[in-house]
C-alpha cells in the first residue's frame, strides 16, 4: 500500500470528520435551556397586558403549579396564579433577571431547579424598586418544560441603581 496515500487518506476522513462536527451543533446546555426558558416566560409575563401574551405566559406554568408568595400568600393552581398576575402585576409591573443571579440544578428523571434574584420594575415609572430571591421547579415530559412550583420570597427593596 502507498504511505503516502493512505496517510492523506486519513488526512482527508479526519477533516471530513471535523467538519461534520462542525456542522452539528452542541445540544444547548441546561443552563441554557432554562436560561432561555426564563427569558420567554418573563417576556410573556412583562407585557401580558395584552391578552395573547398573558396566554403565553401562562402556557409554561403546569395546571396544578404551586406559587408560594412570602407576601401574598400561596396559589394551588395555573388558573389563580394567572388571575392574582392578571389582576395585581399585569400593566403595573415587570421583572428583570439580575445580572448573573441565576443558578441551575438537574434533578434526575424529572428536570431542573432555578434559582436566582429577581427585580420588578413599575410600569408606570420604569423604577425598579422591589426585588426578590425565586426557586422555580422545572419538569421536562415528553420534550415539554413546564413550572411545577414557584417560590419567590425575601421581598425587598431593590438594590438596583436604575
Amino acid at each position: 500500500m502507498n504511505h503516502a496515500f493512505a496517510r492523506s487518506g486519513i488526512a482527508l476522513l479526519a477533516a471530513a470528520a471535523m467538519a461534520a462536527s462542525a456542522a452539528t451543533p452542541e445540544p444547548p446546555t441546561l443552563q441554557a435551556t432554562i436560561a432561555a426558558l426564563d427569558t420567554a416566560v418573563f417576556d410573556a409575563f412583562n407585557h401580558c397586558a395584552d391578552p395573547a401574551q398573558l396566554q403565553a405566559h401562562a402556557a409554561h406554568f403546569a395546571p396544578d403549579v404551586e406559587f408560594y408568595h412570602d407576601t401574598g400568600g400561596v396559589t394551588w393552581t395555573r388558573d389563580a396564579m394567572i388571575a392574582n398576575t392578571a389582576k395585581y402585576a399585569c400593566g403595573h409591573y415587570t421583572r428583570e433577571l439580575a445580572a448573573g443571579s441565576l443558578q441551575v440544578v438537574p434533578v434526575k428523571d424529572f428536570g431542573a431547579i432555578a434559582q436566582g434574584v429577581h427585580r420588578f420594575c413599575r410600569v408606570d415609572t420604569g423604577r425598579c424598586e422591589g426585588e426578590a430571591d425565586f426557586t422555580m421547579v422545572w419538569r421536562l415530559r415528553d420534550g415539554q418544560w413546564t413550572i411545577t412550583r414557584v417560590l419567590s420570597y425575601g421581598h425587598r427593596p431593590s438594590t438596583a441603581t436604575h
